[in-house]
């Protein structure tokens, strides 16, 4: 599944968050220091307003923990169930939904599979080599891989494949795009899937974003919403997250065995538009 509309910016700032409706109480009670200054700013797309107020430590801080605990876990296993809107030739919105199953293993060790309303990827990654296997179609591309999983993402971009919820790497590096904020704020406490979390509201330039963070030792992300503010249609992005601690995460895992109906194919620049198109 594509991420959302574009790719997040840890990066999370071409995309956005807003705050759900279900919340909308909660806005009045938001502290004096939420006041903003509005200013405009010209898009390809329209004329938007671009929010500057204040960047709460505390929500930034929170930011910050979380990208720090995702960067201790040597391990792990997380489901993102997601949906997306595309906008059609006319300004219609298009509702795509789908899932992406990550393993992840430190440094050198990642699978995702990728299932859409359209398509169906899985990538496996070893340390040494990448492959891209598409299983409606049987074909599959490997290509030599750089020694970690941050340097794969920097490589799969480069070949116009963009993971999602990429952010899941680059929260608790010096690309976690918190000093792109120009709005950070608490929004207060929120239960997702019966986990109890923590809201936060984030603004960045053509984009709002929210991120709803678990309570406890374990300052997961659990939800994120990113609206696109910067488009005239407002595109939005929505994922819930799944986490598995204890996942079983052997060299095993991510080695492509090719079934007996599957075919090697090149990776390059047809075969990726190619891929593009197919289920």
């Amino acid at each position: 599944m594509r991420q959302g509309p574009g790719e997040t910016r840890a990066r999370i700032g071409r995309r956005a968050a807003t705050i759900l409706a279900s919340l909308a109480l909660v806005a009045t009670a938001l502290p004096a220091q939420d006041i903003t200054q509005i200013k405009s700013v010209t898009t390809t797309r329209t004329t938007v307003p671009v929010t500057t107020g204040v960047v709460d430590s505390k929500a930034v801080n929170a930011l910050r923990t979380m990208g720090a605990y995702l960067r201790t876990l040597k391990s792990f296993g997380v489901d993102v169930k997601g949906a997306r809107d595309e906008v059609m030739s006319d300004g219609q919105k298009i509702l795509i939904t789908g899932t992406v199953k990550y393993l992840v293993r430190t440094p050198d060790r990642l699978r995702a599979e990728i299932n859409t309303d359209r398509k169906q990827r899985t990538i496996y990654y070893n340390g040494k080599t990448m492959t891209l296997y598409a299983p409606r179609m049987h074909y599959y591309s490997t290509v030599n891989a750089p020694p970690t999983n941050e340097q794969l993402l920097d490589t799969l971009r480069a070949k116009g494949v963009e993971l999602p919820i990429a952010d899941l790497f680059l929260w608790g590096t010096p690309r976690d795009g918190v000093k792109d904020l120009t709005q950070a704020r608490y929004i207060g406490p929120s239960s997702v899937d019966g986990i109890q979390t923590d809201q936060y509201a984030f603004r960045q330039e053509g984009t709002d974003w929210q991120i709803w963070i678990e309570q406890g030792s374990r300052p997961l992300p659990r939800r994120l919403v990113i609206t696109s503010v910067d488009k005239e249609e407002a595109p939005q992005y929505f994922a819930t997250m799944m986490w598995d601690l204890t996942a079983n995460t052997d060299d095993a895992n991510f080695v492509f065995t090719p079934p007996k109906d599957a075919k090697s194919i090149p990776w390059n620049k047809s075969t990726y538009a190619a891929a593009q198109k197919a289920p």
